[in-house]
């Protein structure tokens, strides 16, 4: 139980009708969720608009109510607060009503079109190799120390992330590491932290059926820096053109990692293949398990950020070498006669040519590359032909076939893709509806020594078709398929 008065400081109050000094046990922004002495705040949001739900707050039992837009009639009994933003004012008085968690942890939070969910669980996966106690936020995974919650967004809703690291900061978790979409930075969860350390990855076509443009995406991202304060730290890709723009107006220390040029962390591939990567990180070698040039900058982001967080380079780098990769990112299987069936979360046109790219790198030259891709229905419809067009460009042989087509007709969403392959391309692609018989039939083009792609889906359990999610898994058809050796 808190005073109202104390959960509000600093959320921005524009005017208040009635006492702020009386106790709410709760605070929710869902209506059906409230109950007695509950505040209730009203967020306009991009379904919905929580105004509409003010009475049934009341009827519930709602005895404050933090809004935009004072409602026509008030209830005399209710306590009325008007604020400039209540998306803001719901992380602000989340945290004050959690105890401020977030400053009771060290909390990292990575941004950027690819590599999000790669870094924040390697950092996870880190500290807790290292012997400390680390929360996880990410698209797979939602980790209090070794107890697993059901992730259903890439970020949380900002009630749920304090009250998260609240009960992280009871189970004694010194480090948290979570992914910052841009959908959750511009729609306010991230409100009420104090971020140690932001990262940035990089930055790609992606997400413009909400953004809009490209430019506001950008802005979206760089958001996160704009409210760090002095004692925080910036760490950025300098090899992505978009990295010192995240860095303009920051106040806090700023810090960088690449491959390219003059680097706080500067990387260098020795040798790149199937088996691993060997590393030149600063002036350390290091060998790890992990493929691919993404990979490279995804622990240079990671090395950095253990660096910034005060943790010993050399104990880092060692604990680094035995870590794998977030479930579904680049995971492999390879049959007695040397087929390699990768499985890809790669969604985004850049993080296809990502992975498509590493695979050219180690290819021998003779092996054929099929590459299974699809995009998801609901979604920016602008990077559909682009995926083709990029698949096709590093494939021998491209099946485009079902993503999670959602509300969308599939196969309307493959002749979409369709429209970015040019005569040549067309030639070497075929279109399967159905995601398991593309991944059978890729399996059964297959030859000795041939590499299959199966991307866009990654760690996913799950195929939405219709509204109704099925059970499906990518790796598991590979496995069925191909029966991988050992």
């Amino acid at each position: 139980m808190k005073l109202l008065k104390d959960i509000l400081y600093k959320a921005g109050i524009v005017e208040v009708r009635g006492s702020t000094n009386l106790a709410v046990n709760d605070i929710q922004f869902d209506s059906r969720k409230v109950v007695k002495d509950t505040a209730f705040v009203a967020i306009q949001g991009t379904q919905v608009d929580g105004h509409r739900f003010i009475d049934t707050a009341i009827e519930q039992g709602a005895n404050a109510v933090i809004c935009e837009v004072l409602p026509e009639l008030l209830d005399e009994k209710i306590t009325y607060v008007v604020v400039e933003r209540s998306s803001l004012a719901l992380g602000i008085m989340a945290s004050a009503f959690y105890d401020h968690p977030s400053e009771q942890l060290q909390l990292v939070a990575v941004t950027g079109t690819n590599g999000k969910t790669s870094v924040v669980t390697m950092l996870y996966r880190l500290v807790r190799a290292m012997g400390d106690k680390a929360g996880l936020l990410s698209t797979v995974d939602v980790r209090i120390d070794n107890e697993v919650v059901e992730a259903t967004h890439t970020t949380p809703d900002a009630l749920a992330i304090q009250k998260m690291m609240a009960r992280m900061v009871e189970k004694g978790v010194k480090y948290c590491f979570m992914e910052a979409s841009s959908h959750a930075i511009h729609q306010d969860r991230m409100a009420g932290l104090n971020i140690d350390v932001a990262v940035f990855t990089n930055i790609s076509h992606d997400h413009l059926d909400y953004h809009k443009t490209f430019n506001d995406y950008i802005l979206a991202k760089k958001k996160l820096f704009d409210r760090l304060g002095p004692k925080s730290y910036a760490l950025v890709n300098r090899d992505d053109k978009h990295g010192e723009t995240m860095l303009l107006h920051t106040k806090a220390r700023t810090y960088r990692y690449g491959l390219k040029g003059e680097a706080d962390y500067k990387v260098k591939i020795l040798e790149n293949s199937f088996s691993g990567l060997v590393l030149k990180i600063n002036d350390y070698e290091v060998y790890t398990k992990l493929i691919g040039r993404f990979n490279a900058y995804n622990l240079a982001a990671v090395f950095g950020t253990a660096d910034l967080l005060g943790m010993d380079q050399i104990s880092a780098l060692t604990t680094l070498s035995t870590l794998s990769t977030a479930p579904g990112r680049f995971q492999f299987v390879r049959t007695d006669d040397g087929i390699t069936g990768i499985v890809d979360y790669a969604h985004t046109p850049d993080a296809l040519k990502n992975v498509l790219e590493t695979i050219t790198e180690i290819r021998g030259g003779i092996e054929k590359v099929i590459t299974v891709v699809g995009c998801g229905g609901d979604r920016d419809k602008t990077k559909r032909p682009e995926m083709a067009k990029i698949a096709a460009h590093f494939s021998d042989q491209v099946i485009l076939t079902s993503d999670n087509p959602r509300s969308e007709d599939p196969e309307t969403i493959i002749e979409e893709m369709r429209k970015g392959l040019d005569p040549t391309s067309v030639r070497k692609a075929l279109s399967i509806t159905s995601r398991r018989e593309a991944i059978r039939t890729a399996c059964q083009l297959a030859q000795e020594g041939d590499i299959i792609l199966v991307a866009g889906k990654g760690h996913e359990k799950y195929q939405e078709i219709a509204g109704v999610r099925h059970d499906f898994d990518d790796l598991e058809v590979l496995n069925e398929t191909l029966k991988p050796q050992g």
